[in-house]
């Protein structure tokens, strides 16, 4: 019988884009979803989509449940939201502080699709650059916090909800000296000027898991807009470090490079925070799911966690 979650199953599947990232959307492992869409195609008679197709091409089986899909999702979930509304109520606020300055990119497509799912709650940019953003949930100025897991300080009662890992690139003008190098090591920093946010040097990755633990010697030079770190970049000011999406554009048209850092990379996790009692409002787990979803289509390199 066909249910619910296999059309969710292959709408994350159209979204994501491999089966990777769809099984990472679902929470399940790629061996449980690919037992799923066995089954599927088992009750139907032949296959719903090209294995070997970038992006993921449907067959006219797999189209039409994905027809079938966007007609019935959109109905459960509303119907979802609109009862969990009348359980408990759930109107409220979420006002969004940013640790990851970067996340811009990819946050105002999430806040308008949250929007429309939840008209009754009002959400809002924290305004102004926040070296501490954890702060404004200490202060109850913000109800929701982007960027690491606060959950373990000391203190702090912080339920945390995991987002997505992604990987930090080294940006620099085209004919900077290390721009013949394929990956750089900690070594390859000594002298150079690092153009970051101005915020913490313990909350700037390459700095605390890279050039500290080496005893490396580096400048600094801070910025508060992305756009600014990279025309101090382009124009031969120093290196910057910054999330893979955020750089992407510019590293396509040429106007910077990337290099990776160290043989493995240099990778970060992002979570949402907040305050433990909002942990089980309904309308902050789909604040979430959202930002997945939306992330997981639109972001490339990046891996959801778990």
């Amino acid at each position: 019988m066909l249910e619910i979650r296999h059309l969710r199953t292959l709408a994350a599947l159209r979204s994501a884009g491999s089966l990777v990232r769809a099984a990472q959307l679902l929470n399940l492992t790629q061996s449980a979803l690919s037992h799923q869409i066995k089954l599927l195609e088992d009750r139907y008679g032949g296959p719903l989509f090209e294995r070997k197709s970038v992006p993921i091409g449907f067959t006219a089986t797999g189209a039409r449940l994905l027809r079938l899909a966007d007609t019935v999702l959109p109905e459960v979930e509303q119907a979802e939201r609109d009862v969990t509304g009348l359980m408990q109520g759930d109107k409220g606020q979420l006002r969004v502080a940013l640790e990851c300055h970067t996340c811009f990119d990819w946050l105002m497509p999430v806040m308008d699709e949250f929007r429309a799912r939840w008209p009754e709650v009002e959400i809002d940019l924290v305004s102004g650059f926040h070296s501490e953003p954890v702060d404004l949930l200490r202060s109850g100025q913000a109800d929701l916090v982007i960027g690491s897991d606060y959950s373990a300080e000391p203190g702090n009662p912080y339920a945390t909800f995991p987002l997505f890992r992604f990987e930090i690139l080294t940006v620099m003008a085209q004919k900077h000296r290390l721009a013949g190098h394929r990956r750089l090591a900690a070594a390859d920093f000594d002298g150079e000027t690092l153009i970051t946010y101005p915020v913490p040097e313990a909350r700037i990755d390459l700095i605390r898991e890279v050039l500290r633990p080496a005893g490396v010697a580096f400048q600094r030079r801070t910025a508060e807009l992305t756009v600014a770190v990279l025309q101090l970049v382009a124009s031969r000011r120093g290196v910057a470090a910054l999330p893979n999406w955020a750089i992407k554009n510019y590293v396509d048209y040429d106007y910077v490079i990337a290099r990776p850092v160290g043989e493995k990379g240099l990778w970060s996790d992002l979570y949402v925070s907040v305050p433990a009692a909002l942990r089980q409002k309904a309308y902050v787990a789909d604040f979430v799911k959202v930002i997945r979803e939306q992330c997981a289509a639109s972001l490339d390199g990046i891996h959801l966690l778990s």
